[in-house]
């Protein structure tokens, strides 16, 4: 089975640009220790700091879910949730 990547593109409300970024650091060292996490990198734009941007590959979609309904994840989402201003996300495979 081919490795599950994540692209998760997130926006911060432009007073919270800097909370916003550091409840996503506290989650990259956690994340990285997580069975099935190959790659967890976090970017931000350098024209428009409120767009931050997750990189992943898990070695599966069950374990990726695992993360997503961990603890740190509802935390993240607890502290961030009047903060974020959008959020996509796109599961992909790899192909080439």
């Amino acid at each position: 089975m081919a490795k599950l990547t994540i692209v998760a593109h997130i926006t911060a409300k432009p007073d919270s640009v800097a909370m916003v970024k550091a409840e996503l650091e506290n989650l990259v060292g956690i994340t990285r220790t997580e069975e099935g996490c190959l790659q967890y990198d976090l970017h931000q734009d350098n024209e428009d700091p409120a767009h931050f941007l997750f990189y992943e590959n898990w070695e599966s979609r069950d374990l990726w879910q695992a993360h997503m309904n961990s603890a740190h994840i509802k935390a993240y989402k607890a502290a961030t949730e009047e903060a974020v201003e959008a959020f996509a996300l796109h599961e992909m495979t790899h192909v080439a």
